[in-house]
């Protein structure tokens, strides 16, 4: 018997953590406007994701996506690096 699994979100964000063994940490940037002066505002996020090959640096963007929970604070795993890091 198959289970059909739903989409799974994906985020798009630059490396600033490679020190984990199998691990990175993923800042994403969004915009939202103020609530009363309606200025769009900067938003940072930070994900921890799974990246079983160490293949991730510093300044890298990269493209993760959802996943069961894996430990503690890691529910993301790396899909693809989209950018090295110069």
């Amino acid at each position: 018997m198959s289970v059909k699994q739903g989409n799974k979100k994906t985020l798009v964000g630059l490396v600033v953590s490679n020190k984990m063994d199998k691990g990175i940490v993923i800042q994403t940037t969004r915009l939202t406007p103020h609530k009363f002066y309606g200025k769009y505002i900067r938003r940072n996020t930070k994900y921890m994701a799974d990246d079983p090959g160490n293949s991730c640096n510093i300044g890298d963007r990269v493209l993760i996506e959802e996943c069961r929970p894996l430990s503690r604070r890691k529910r993301w795993r790396l899909r693809a690096i989209l950018g090295k890091a110069v």
